[in-house]
């Protein structure tokens, strides 16, 4: 908790939270301080070349049990997204050391490099160069929201490592975090034993109409980029309500041009984050969208453009892991359930890689980027708990057959 508290005092906000966008000062800053406390702990430091940072205990042999998370957060992030990840790893990685304990093999710790995608985009990004899902090259030239180049900025902070990438595959990974939803609060449940990560499509609508003024021009006469967007939002609201299940929909930013209230919008831009975790109901979903902004933009004589963000299919986690951390949690005499995970998470980039689970604490109220963002410490705890007890299990298992764990 100490460790918690002291990261969230890097880029603090109102309200208790902090706000780190990836390759920041802040988030050097916030890097400076995990470094730190690797080295505290005597852990082998290694950065690769988008930035990762990956601290290990090199005990026993063999490749190593990961965990790790990130520490970038949003503009409006709370003190626990991510964080408890990273701080977790080095929790437990400690506490085995205190007691005198040694797992079978290395502990490793990853802090992921622009998870957030609030920067630069897509989200995930350090983890999905790490695992060799993206360039070193094409990710070093992405361009950030405020005109930054991403290779530029890892040398500016001092985070262009030497390490390579893709790096080599670790023996399992399992991720804690909160749950950033309202699920396990609602139920009543202490730990969510995750199967996977919905289906992610990011998308960027641009839509160019006429300019003109409010009052003299007639509602027949118009080519309103607005109404366009206004009507994008509702119906992703209404399909999301037709599929149901794990289907949700989000216009998330709008930006109108030239944003005055007497004058008819030259254009507008926003944002669709669509997910499921059935990839052939998401590629359904997608094709109902674009037919609808192809039928009202033409009903409106507007030009639409779009450009992908990022598009993640789903992700399912390995199911001895996942046997694993709900079996560990009865142990614990807390109660687990099953569950998919709504957001996007470092995790689902190593499941490429590796047999790969994640570990849910509650969420208070199910709020999170947003300095509210709230777990007890008895649930922080026992989440922690729950995360050694599967790392020393995983230390100590063949993973190399499919069929179940030896």
């Amino acid at each position: 908790m100490g460790r918690l508290n002291d990261l969230a005092k890097v880029g603090p906000i109102d309200g208790g939270g902090s706000c780190r966008l990836a390759l920041t000062d802040d988030d050097r800053d916030g890097r400076d301080l995990i470094v730190a406390w690797m080295r505290d702990l005597g852990l082998e430091i290694s950065i690769d070349g988008v930035g990762n940072i990956v601290g290990t205990w090199n005990v026993g042999s063999g490749s190593a049990v990961m965990t790790g998370s990130h520490i970038d957060t949003v503009r409006t992030g709370g003190r626990f997204d991510g964080n408890l990840g990273v701080l977790a790893g080095l929790e437990v990685i400690e506490t085995l050391m205190t007691a005198g304990l040694k797992p079978a093999r290395p502990f490793s710790v990853g802090v992921f490099t622009n998870e957030e995608g609030a920067r630069f985009q897509p989200d995930m990004l350090g983890a999905l160069v790490y695992v060799g899902g993206l360039s070193l090259e094409t990710a070093l030239d992405t361009i950030a929201i405020d005109g930054a180049v991403l290779g530029a900025e890892l040398q500016r902070i001092g985070y262009d490592g030497s390490a390579p990438c893709p790096s080599v595959a670790p023996h399992a990974f399992v991720e804690l975090h909160i749950e950033q939803g309202p699920r396990l609060e609602a139920e009543g449940v202490q730990i969510g034993a995750v199967t996977g990560v919905q289906g992610i499509s990011w998308q960027e609508v641009t839509i160019m109409g006429q300019s003109n003024h409010a009052g003299t021009t007639p509602m027949s006469l118009r080519h309103d980029p607005a109404y366009i967007a206004a009507e994008i939002t509702v119906f992703l609201r209404q399909i999301a309500q037709e599929y149901g299940g794990n289907q949700v929909c989000t216009v998330g930013k709008i930006d109108l041009q030239p944003n005055l209230i007497n004058v008819v919008p030259k254009s507008a831009t926003l944002t669709l984050d669509v997910r499921n975790t059935d990839e052939n109901i998401l590629q359904e979903v997608e094709l109902k969208i674009a037919q609808k902004i192809k039928q009202i933009s033409e009903t409106e004589g507007v030009r639409v453009s779009s450009r992908v963000l990022a598009r993640f299919e789903p992700v399912q986690f390995d199911e001895r892991l996942i046997d694993l951390v709900e079996t560990l949690a009865k142990t614990h005499n807390r109660s687990v359930m099953r569950m998919p995970s709504g957001a996007g998470h470092d995790a689902q980039m190593l499941a490429r890689v590796c047999p790969t689970s994640m570990i849910f604490t509650p969420s208070v109220e199910g709020i999170s980027h947003n300095p509210a963002e709230f777990t007890s410490t008895d649930d922080l705890v026992a989440g922690t708990n729950i995360l050694m007890d599967t790392m020393w299990a995983l230390a100590h298992v063949d993973l190399s057959s499919q069929t179940g764990m030896k």
